[in-house]
């Protein structure tokens, strides 16, 4: 069966305007499409919490050239917090990747967005992160919380000695060859968002949040990410070891679930679109589904747990789709 006649035959997705999904085996590339919008693998969706890996894979790839370890303390990288600092001293750039960080989790949306879009904005936002302390030890816990990646970006960015986009970009982006992602709503090639029937205007992403959720990406983009990832396997490594302890909710890398079969999974989910990506390194097996309705997110789940089924017997299609993003 191909791609195109496997994504055909899944009803959740056929009143969803716009749909991509892609699939690469050992390299292989598939790509389908479906909606009364059209679109290809190389346009452009928001890809919301899938810029968890992105920003995840950057700073992995920055402390490796730098030859910092994971068990550094953050503030040891962030000393300009030292004075507000409440949080624990020990905690590390693994828990934080890891979500296992312990942190207070008081610094929402709106207080993100209310810290503007100047170039000391991500940095005031990782400052009023580790300001709010701790909730419990770091490790203790598992616990999905943006503020862990406003951390993680102003590292990156102060690592770098530029800003976080600049980082991302020189780190990641560029190297990778990843030309259809970016921050920047582009100028033709994007998909606009859907809830119902309703298209929805252009949503303006807060600056202080984007390394947890601001990109637009494709198919083709993140299907490379996917492939380069499994390619590295020093990388693929950190990435799939489970930072999290028996009783937490679900295994968890760093910016990925893990599933009981070595599946590496996430979805992202914004105000008219959602995205879910899988990964099973043992079989070269990458797939991505992005649609352009805030309704689709059950069906997109069900698409990629049903394509590695055959391969690992398991059904994880309600934990890509309850994964919190």
């Amino acid at each position: 069966m191909t791609l195109q006649n496997f994504l055909d035959g899944q009803a959740g997705l056929r009143e969803v305007p716009a749909v991509a999904a892609g699939l690469s085996v050992a390299g292989t590339r598939s790509v389908a499409t479906r909606g009364t919008v059209e679109v290809t693998a190389d346009s452009c969706f928001r890809i919301a919490s899938l810029t968890k890996v992105f920003t995840c894979l950057a700073l992995l790839r920055t402390l490796r050239e730098k030859d910092v370890p994971l068990s550094t303390p953050v503030i040891d990288l962030l000393p300009g917090l030292a004075g507000d600092w409440r949080a624990d001293p020990g905690l590390t750039v693994e828990q934080i990747l890891g979500q296992v960080s312990g942190l207070r989790e008081s610094v929402d949306a709106d207080t993100a967005r209310a810290l503007g879009a100047g170039p000391a904005a991500l940095h005031e936002a990782a400052r009023l992160v580790v300001a709010a302390g701790n909730d419990r030890e770091p490790g203790a816990r598992w616990s999905y919380y943006n503020g862990n990646y406003f951390l993680a970006g102003a590292v990156l960015a102060t690592l770098s000695g530029t800003s976080y986009e600049d980082a991302l970009t020189h780190s990641l982006l560029e190297p990778w060859a990843l030309s259809r992602t970016g921050f920047a709503t582009p100028p033709h090639d994007a998909v606009t968002g859907w809830d119902g029937r309703d298209a929805l205007p252009p949503l303006a992403y807060p600056r202080t949040r984007r390394p947890s959720g601001g990109l637009w990406s494709s198919v083709s983009d993140l299907l490379t990410v996917g492939e380069r990832l499994l390619a590295d396997r020093a990388l693929l490594t950190e990435v799939r070891t489970p930072r999290t302890r028996p009783d937490d909710p679900h295994p968890y890398g760093l910016g990925w679930a893990l599933g009981p079969s070595g599946q590496m999974y996430l979805n992202g989910r914004l105000p008219g679109y959602r995205a879910a990506m899988l990964l099973l390194p043992d079989k070269a097996h990458v797939s991505v589904v992005l649609t352009n309705h805030q309704q689709a997110l059950p069906a997109a789940s069900r698409a990629l747990s049903d394509l590695q089924q055959p391969l690992t017997g398991d059904d994880l299609g309600t934990a890509i789709d309850a994964f919190a993003a």
